[in-house]
C-alpha cells in the first residue's frame, strides 16, 4: 500500500484545473436550465428561508441573540452567517453518495480522473456559496457595519472548504457501494443542522454537551465567522489551527479513500 503524497495528490488535481472548470460549469448551468429564474435561485432560496426562520424564532418565538459586545446586531444577519456556511456542506454532503452513480459513463472510461468529480460538485457548491456570502456582505453593509476583520473571512472559510472536500470524496467512494447512503444523508444533514450553532448561539449549549460542539468543525466555523463578519473581533487562532488541521486530514483521508476505492468503481457499477 503505498503512502498517500499531498504535494503528488494536489498536483494531480491542478493538472486537471481546466477539466474540472468546464465540468463545474457545466454543473451550474444544467442546474437551473430551463427555470425562469435561472441562476436566480441562488439567491431567492437562502433568503426566503432566512425569511421563514426570522419570522418562525424572531417574530412568532420572540427568539434573541444575546450578543456580547453588540446586541443590536439583528437577528437574521446572526442567522444567515450560520446558513452561509452550513448551507455549502449540506448541498455538497446530499448529493455527494448518487455522485458517482451519475456519471457511470465517465467512471468506465479508464482515462477518466474521476477523483476530479467530488472536486467538481464542491466547485459547483462553492459557486453557490459564494452567492450567498456576497448577500451577508450587503446585508451587513446595509443594516450593520463593515469591520476590518472582514477581510480574513476567506481565511475563516478555508478549513470549511476542505472539510467538505474531504466529506465529498468519502460520500462518493463510499455511496458507489453502500447505495441507502443516498437516502440517510438528507436526513442526517437536517439533523445536523440543528446540532450545530446555525439559529442559536453556541453559549447557549448545556455545558454537559458542548465537547459535542468543540469537535463539529461546521460550528467551530460558524462562531468564527460571526465574530469577524459581525462584531468585528479577531478569530481565536487557536481553534482556527486545530479546526484547519481537522478539516486537512478530513480531505487527506477522504482523497486517500477514493482514490483506493475507486478500482473497483466498474464491476460494482
Amino acid at each position: 500500500m503505498t503512502t498517500l503524497n499531498p504535494l503528488r495528490a494536489s498536483a494531480r488535481l491542478y493538472r486537471h484545473r481546466y477539466l474540472v472548470g468546464q465540468l463545474t460549469r457545466r454543473e451550474v448551468l444544467l442546474k437551473y436550465r430551463g427555470s425562469y429564474l435561472g441562476i436566480g435561485w441562488s439567491f431567492f432560496y437562502p433568503l426566503l428561508l432566512l425569511a421563514t426562520f426570522t419570522l418562525v424564532f424572531g417574530h412568532i418565538f420572540g427568539a434573541r441573540w444575546h450578543a456580547r459586545a453588540h446586541p443590536a446586531i439583528p437577528l437574521v444577519l446572526v442567522m444567515y452567517c450560520g446558513l452561509a456556511v452550513f448551507n455549502l456542506f449540506a448541498e455538497t454532503a446530499a448529493a455527494a453518495p448518487r455522485l458517482i452513480l451519475g456519471y457511470q459513463s465517465y467512471v468506465k472510461k479508464i482515462i477518466f480522473p474521476t477523483e476530479i468529480l467530488p472536486l467538481v460538485l464542491v466547485m459547483s457548491s462553492t459557486v453557490h456559496a459564494a452567492i450567498n456570502f456576497m448577500i451577508l456582505l450587503l446585508f451587513i453593509a446595509l443594516f450593520a457595519k463593515l469591520h476590518l476583520t472582514l477581510l480574513l473571512v476567506p481565511l475563516i472559510l478555508l478549513p470549511l472548504w476542505l472539510f467538505v472536500l474531504g466529506v465529498a470524496w468519502l460520500l462518493a467512494a463510499t455511496g458507489v457501494f453502500v447505495r441507502d447512503l443516498g437516502h440517510v444523508m438528507p436526513v442526517f444533514v437536517q439533523i445536523l443542522m440543528f446540532l450545530s450553532p446555525v439559529f442559536y448561539p453556541q453559549s447557549a449549549v448545556p455545558a454537559s454537551l458542548q465537547w459535542l460542539y468543540h469537535i463539529n468543525p461546521l460550528g467551530v466555523i460558524i462562531e468564527e465567522l460571526r465574530q469577524v463578519a459581525l462584531w468585528g473581533v479577531p478569530p481565536d487562532w487557536i481553534k482556527w489551527l486545530a479546526v484547519l488541521t481537522v478539516s486537512g486530514a478530513t480531505a487527506l483521508a477522504g482523497y486517500a479513500f477514493f482514490t483506493r476505492s475507486q478500482e473497483e468503481f466498474a464491476d460494482v457499477l
